[in-house]
């Protein structure tokens, strides 16, 4: 991202090495040490940690989950030897271009199920008492709602980490709005600023995207932005159109898929759905777990779909 775009704190770098108690009976030891980045948004860890705990439990592999918050800053680890997956990317074509196609020191793994959405909302209430608030065109007469003091005079566009996915600089000046994009910081503080204004009715515009586990606990409408068309965001000045559907793929090291053996297999192979990755992200942040124990738990549940990940 997507962006989302860890909005939410990780663990520090963790080194773990399977022992024959933490390993299933079919793990079957390795040297190879794999290295996964997280980046900065919950459902990102999530994903990172189910395939992680599956990689050290069910082959015996050592498993390195590097934070890294900027995703963008992940890719020169393909080339230096600190990076072998981003377990969710969104896009970055750019990226792909010199690390894939020019460099040849990664490529792409195949898709990981998760469907990513990325957008403006408000909260539920407001299409109540705001009657067309959804639709972009009425956010011109509705900027003073939106006001904050960190936005002064404009309407106020709630956006997360500045490395996040994003075109709203461009969106808010080509589409003629009075509106000036403020940095909440985090995938956090969007979650804090969407509970906050949806408990205490106050207006809020703000950048976010799908999958996500808020949207199971609050309500939150889409605006509809100009619909996207192929090419209408090619140039990042110009966009004056909504994001794309993004189809969200993993990507690996050239090294890693020459030498990762059974870990690159499960890797290529791993797809699970959006409503897969809420729930872990959910009994993390709601349910009080780890991330590691809310993977294991996600394992224990789910082997129907995860059995099929397993190399043959």
């Amino acid at each position: 991202m997507n962006r989302r775009l860890l909005a939410v704190p990780l663990a520090v770098v963790l080194l773990v090495a399977c022992s024959p108690e933490q390993t299933s009976t079919t793990a079957e030891a390795t040297d190879y040490t794999v290295r996964i980045d997280v980046h900065g948004w919950l459902g990102y860890e999530a994903t990172a940690a189910v395939m992680a705990y599956l990689l050290q439990h069910e082959l015996g592999y050592k498993v390195v989950r590097r934070p890294v918050a900027d995703e963008k800053k992940s890719w020169p680890g393909f080339e230096n030897g600190q990076t072998d997956v981003i377990v969710e990317n969104w896009g970055h074509d750019d990226l792909k271009k010199i690390y894939i196609e020019d460099k040849k020191v990664a490529l792409s793994a195949g898709l990981n199920g998760n469907k990513g959405i990325i957008g403006w909302y408000v909260p539920q209430w407001m299409t109540e008492q705001y009657p067309g608030i959804t639709d972009w065109r009425n956010l011109k007469k509705r900027a003073a709602l939106f006001r904050t003091a960190k936005s002064g005079n404009f309407g106020q566009l709630l956006d997360g980490d500045p490395s996040f996915v994003t075109n709203d600089k461009a969106l808010v000046t080509n589409l003629g709005l009075d509106f000036k994009v403020v940095y909440a910081g985090s995938e956090d503080a969007l979650i804090k600023a969407a509970q906050d204004a949806t408990k205490n009715r106050t207006p809020l515009l703000m950048y976010f995207y799908e999958p996500q586990w808020l949207f199971t606990k609050v309500k939150l409408a889409k605006v509809t932005l100009p619909p996207y068309a192929i090419g209408c965001d090619a140039d990042a000045a110009k966009v004056a159109c909504d994001y794309p559907p993004y189809l969200l793929d993993k990507v690996v090291s050239a090294k890693f898929a020459r030498e990762g053996g059974r870990a690159y297999e499960l890797v290529r192979n791993f797809s699970w759905s959006n409503d897969h990755q809420n729930k872990v992200a959910s009994d993390i942040v709601n349910g009080g777990m780890t991330a590691d124990q809310a993977a294991k738990k996600w394992v224990e549940e789910n082997k129907i779909v995860w059995k099929d990940w397993m190399p043959r």
